[in-house]
């Protein structure tokens, strides 16, 4: 018997392009917006879907960047700034900063960039490095059309800068920051771009994967964030470490004490904290991952609010980081617990009773109902039913 031809699979005519459109104010709950004619945005869309004749998407403008100035709360003669000068004087690339969580390596990298930027918004941009992190997302990749044709290539965050920075005729410095280098592979972010990033090889003209012709100019700089113990710093190859200078970024007591200072922390509060700081420094020295930043204690007023930071943040924080290592783990626990002890609830005096003046067995005691009034209430003889 002859093979039957398979029918064809059915298409919806409301086209998955026109669905992703009319969801837009669907998903936030929205009320749909409408146009001159006061017919609802998008209808013209679905129905020319419907017959089969698809309307192009309006295009949205995207809004212009601001013009005010970056923040910047350092001054120039900033010991951390000087040492980027420095370094970027020196023929590198770039400048890393390294260190644990909570030692101000994102807020100094902005505060730097917008110094060397003369706080320029213009001058400066910042992007974040993650696990899906890709070349097509920083160098250049391809995009769908607006008008649904097709995709076009289109020059990404690193070309995107590098182009500002060479038509500047002046040669002010541009700065690319990258927060969180090592969450994902650098070398592979980068692709051929590594080798033209180098001072000895900016200018030079070199060509893309897709025949795109580029080249780094002399005022482009990089400065980037790194946590020394994400899984993601063995991806970070010599090639890289090579043309970038790093800058460790150390937890610091002095910061911690303007931290708390700055907050009213009472005196006697912070030199205790101050002391439980010092020694997970020390405990830093063998094993890495006890080391925290200053920062990690921002919002610290009283004893309350620490408690909320170890209940909330820091023991995960040192469960997941230890995880391998319990008996550092339960030392740092211990050491917390003694250092700062929880308060004991009140017992005895009247009304409900305490956990030392429970009423024997068979006695009667009174509590508040949910209604505010009192009731007796029985606690049973050993073996009786409650």
């Amino acid at each position: 018997m002859p093979e039957q031809p398979l029918p064809p699979f059915p298409i919806s005519p409301l086209r998955s392009e026109t669905k992703v459109r009319e969801l837009g104010f669907v998903a936030v709950g929205l009320e749909p917006q409408q146009d001159q004619s006061g017919r609802p945005a998008g209808s013209e869309q679905a129905e020319g879907a419907a017959s089969g004749q698809l309307a192009p998407p309006a295009v949205t403008e995207t809004p212009a960047p601001t013009d005010a100035p970056l923040p910047s709360n350092i001054g120039d003669d900033d010991p951390y700034l000087r040492r980027v000068v420095q370094l970027l004087a020196d023929g590198y690339a770039g400048v890393i900063l390294t260190g644990p969580p909570g030692t101000s390596k994102s807020y100094y990298a902005e505060q730097i960039a917008a110094k060397l930027a003369d706080r320029d918004p213009y001058r400066v941009r910042f992007i974040q490095f993650h696990a899906s992190y890709q070349y097509e997302d920083f160098v250049e990749g391809y995009v769908p059309r607006r008008d649904a044709t097709g995709f076009e290539l289109l020059p990404k965050h690193l070309l995107e800068m590098a182009a500002r920075a060479a038509d500047d005729v002046d040669g002010k410095t541009y700065v690319l920051v990258i927060d969180e280098l090592s969450r994902c592979d650098p070398a592979r972010v980068f692709g051929e771009v590594l080798t033209y990033v180098e001072r000895s090889r900016r200018g030079k003209r070199f060509a893309l994967a897709s025949g795109t012709i580029g080249s780094i100019p002399e005022n482009l700089v990089f400065l980037a964030t790194m946590n020394p113990e994400d899984r993601g710093v063995d991806e970070v190859d010599a090639a890289l470490e090579r043309r970038f200078a790093k800058i460790a970024m150390d937890p610091d007591r002095e910061f911690l004490r303007q931290i708390l200072t700055n907050n009213g922390v009472e005196t006697g509060l912070k030199e205790r904290i101050t002391q439980f700081f010092v020694r997970l420094e020390n405990r830093g020295r063998s094993t890495p991952a006890c080391r925290i930043g200053h920062a990690y204690f921002t919002s610290i007023r009283d004893e309350d609010s620490l408690r909320r930071l170890w209940d909330n943040q820091l023991r995960f924080y040192f469960q997941k980081a230890l995880v391998l290592d319990r008996d550092n783990y339960r030392a740092i626990e211990d050491d917390f617990n003694r250092t700062f002890p929880a308060p004991t609830p009140p017992t005895g005096g009247g009304g409900s009773p305490g956990v030392d003046d429970e009423p024997e067995a068979g006695e009667s005691s009174t509590v508040g109902n949910d209604e505010g009034a009192d009731r007796t209430a029985i606690i049973p003889p050993p073996g009786d039913a409650a």
